[in-house]
């Protein structure tokens, strides 16, 4: 019996035999289009090998996408994997991302250049070889054996956990790996790439949407990789290398060990930084900036506190009151409001009211409501000599908004979830997709919006963070790292049924399911040990402090 595979924005095929995405591709005139790594059936993100035989809509994914550029990434993590094991006989341990790129290190230690060039070999022939990289479907119980047998006892004890049964599992030079979604159908797909040493280990580099035919320039931040470092070592205190390490502590009872010292961590940062500063009796200015859904209102308001301890005044004002009416906010591209665009503020009446405030005047600092998307009467203030205003939003550290005040009046803090678990050694977590499950909970929650709405709306969102706020993201004097070790698995309670909530009609259904796909090995934990200081309470609810 024939069926049709219609093509988005394309041809309506007709077909009398089950197809692959390389048959369809073949269909339309495409061929072997190494650029196209995935596709979309009826919605759900598809392996090029997927088998469709019966009526389907379809949409192939390419580089020029985020999500065929992570299809991109996971497959390259595969070949590094494989390269690594090939020339050395040893496993990786892909750690975080660094300047668009993974930063990585070997299980034996550092990485020599000896062992660099032998895995960069490897790299080279295995493009070059071109070899398939298949999907077997197979049961939870031989993924389990076939990974402890390959040693990654991290990723058999984490299938363990989330019982997933059956499971898709890629096979590539005779060797197993599982990534959490599709890979590309051969190692011949990812020609460009790179790989240097950084620190003791190696710097995984590949393209990126915004630099779809090449590399992307590598400038490391030291601030941030001394984060990175930290937060390592503290995990290796806690034992809480990946995932399965999580779903062990809780299952052992011990979550709200894991919160209490995950808030005692950002508890005692804070406490010296609001020390550094209130030595310096320049600093009239706090500026706190960062990407949206950072924790940047918690961060101001738990800063606040702590320098009142060394006896200073603080008032905080939000950027967010500063926004322009609806209509006046500029639009993007494709017509839709661009909320992250600096021209979405009142820049002339942020400059004033900072200028009134250290003349001794009384400002009234207006409520913006989110709901109507108009300006509302707020709250009067007057600040004397010695004060200290703290400002946050994520325009924060851009010279723009702060452009009367003096620069040695201010100081810069740059405020985001840096660092995140791994799922496992092979597997990061995305922070892009931390900060998501907290803007999807929280703008539920607090601004009226769907989670179709705020998924809708982020790759608009994290255009405006590439443009608007990390190129300023190396004025900061400091970097706070808003994560908390624990916070994935607190969120997964409020995001997954909201995400099941989006109906497969939806265009963000695949974007739904995907999320899903990654919190179902996240383990759950309740609320109750969650303090109501915590940058968590900021999405959740229940914070002592105004964060609406």
């Amino acid at each position: 019996m024939s069926f049709v595979v219609k093509v988005k924005n394309g041809n309506r095929l007709l077909f009398a035999r089950p197809v692959k995405g390389q048959d369809v591709l073949v269909a339309c005139g495409k061929g072997h289009e190494s650029n196209i790594v995935a596709w979309r059936v009826n919605r759900y993100l598809r392996p090029l090998d997927w088998v469709v035989d019966d009526d389907s809509c379809i949409e192939f994914v390419d580089t020029s996408s985020f999500e065929g550029m992570e299809v991109y990434r996971r497959s390259l993590s595969f070949l590094l994997v494989l390269a690594c094991m090939n020339a050395l006989s040893e496993d990786v341990f892909i750690r975080h991302s660094i300047s668009d790129g993974y930063y990585c290190e070997l299980e034996s230690g550092s990485v020599t250049e000896k062992k660099l060039d032998a895995i960069k070999r490897e790299l080279d022939r295995l493009v070059n070889a071109d070899i398939p990289i298949k999907r077997e479907v197979i049961s939870g119980d031989k993924a389990k054996r076939i990974f402890t047998r390959q040693g990654n006892m991290d990723k058999a004890n984490l299938l363990r956990w989330a019982a997933v049964d059956p499971i898709e599992v890629y096979r590539s030079d005779n060797t197993y790996g599982y990534f959490y979604a599709p890979l590309a159908p051969s190692t011949g797909y990812m020609k460009t790439y790179d790989l240097i040493p950084y620190d003791q280990g190696m710097v995984l580099r590949f393209p990126t949407v915004a630099y779809p035919q090449g590399l992307p320039p590598f400038m490391p931040s030291k601030r941030l990789a001394e984060v990175f470092t930290v937060y390592a070592r503290w995990l290796d205190i806690l034992g809480i290398n990946t995932m399965e390490n999580l779903h062990a502590l809780v299952s052992r009872g011990e979550s709200n060990d894991v919160i209490q010292i995950s808030e005692a961590l950002h508890s005692q940062w804070l406490s010296q930084l609001a020390k550094n500063i209130a030595v310096n009796n320049n600093i009239r200015l706090i500026c706190i900036a960062g990407p949206s859904a950072s924790g940047k209102t918690t961060s101001a308001h738990r800063l606040r506190i702590q320098l009142q301890v060394f006896g200073k005044r603080v008032f905080i004002i939000s950027l967010d009151d500063y926004f322009v009416e609806r209509e006046k906010t500029p639009k993007d591209e494709k017509g839709n409001y661009d909320f992250e665009a600096i021209e979405a503020l009142d820049l002339d009446l942020i400059n004033e009211s900072l200028v009134n405030l250290f003349d001794g005047e009384e400002v009234e600092i207006s409520k913006f409501n989110f709901f109507t998307g108009k300006r509302e009467r707020g709250r009067r203030m007057r600040i004397k000599d010695g004060d200290i205003i703290v400002i946050e939003g994520i325009h924060g550290l851009n010279e723009m908004v702060t452009k009367s005040i003096p620069e040695y009046n201010k100081w810069r803090i740059y405020v985001s979830p840096l660092t995140g678990i791994n799922l496992d050694r092979h597997n990061r977590t995305s922070t892009t997709d931390n900060r998501l499950i907290r803007r999807l909970v929280r703008d539920y929650r607090t601004r009226g919006k769907s989670p179709e709405a705020t998924l809708i709306q982020w790759p608009s969102v994290t255009r405006g963070a590439q443009k608007h706020i990390f190129p300023y993201q190396e004025r900061a004097h400091v970097m706070f790292n808003s994560a908390t070790v624990y916070e994935l698995a607190v969120l997964k309670g409020y995001a997954e049924p909201l995400l099941r909530n989006i109906h497969e009609d939806s265009p963000m259904f695949g974007e739904a399911q995907r999320l899903l796909t990654f919190l179902h090995y996240v383990p759950f934990m309740p609320a109750d040990g969650v303090p109501n200081n915590s940058i968590i309470r900021e999405f959740i609810g229940g914070s002592c402090f105004e964060t609406i």
